[in-house]
């Protein structure tokens, strides 16, 4: 029996509109890469890239996106999604981009990457607060969302989880 390795994409959506993120759905998005991939690429990119394409996690609060497709055609999908520069859904058209922040070959690799990702831009925006009523309320948002104050989590005793924990202080 063969084994059919993949390649995980993990990108961001970025967009200025909020309902363009409230209005995500994983068909519509896979339907759009597709799309995306048979314009650029032609017959052979759609059919390359049909077979192992899948959109594996999709979160609309943030826009994180994970797409696997096949090892062997993941540059054709790559190469694909600069071209995406708007999201249509349910006859509205929201202009957005995909950002691309990890290539991995396994979806917990990915995983790993985002955390890392989420400590830094938590990092960067405590940084970058003005005054202390912002910082207060971005420690307050963050302690409602997670387990920090309620049990120690094993994957926050590096570097980075440290510093996020300095800024929040």
């Amino acid at each position: 029996m063969v084994r059919f390795k993949h390649r995980y994409l993990l990108c961001e959506l970025v967009s200025e509109d909020a309902r363009c993120h409230l209005s995500l759905d994983d068909r519509v998005l896979g339907g759009l890469v597709r799309d995306t991939i048979a314009r650029v690429h032609g017959a052979f990119g759609a059919a390359a890239c049909s077979v192992g394409f899948a959109v594996r996690y999709l979160n609309a609060y943030t826009g994180v996106v994970l797409l696997r497709c096949r090892k062997d055609f993941y540059q054709l999908v790559w190469s694909a999604l600069p071209f995406i520069t708007y999201l249509e859904n349910k006859g509205h058209r929201y202009p957005c981009f995909f950002n691309t922040l990890h290539v991995g070959g396994t979806i917990r690799t990915c995983q790993k990457f985002l955390i890392q990702y989420n400590r830094r831009q938590l990092l960067i925006l405590l940084q970058n607060c003005t005054d202390e009523g912002e910082r207060e309320a971005i420690k307050k948002s963050v302690s409602r969302s997670c387990l920090l104050d309620r049990e120690p989590v094993e994957g926050l005793s590096d570097s980075a989880g440290e510093e996020v924990a300095e800024a929040m202080e």
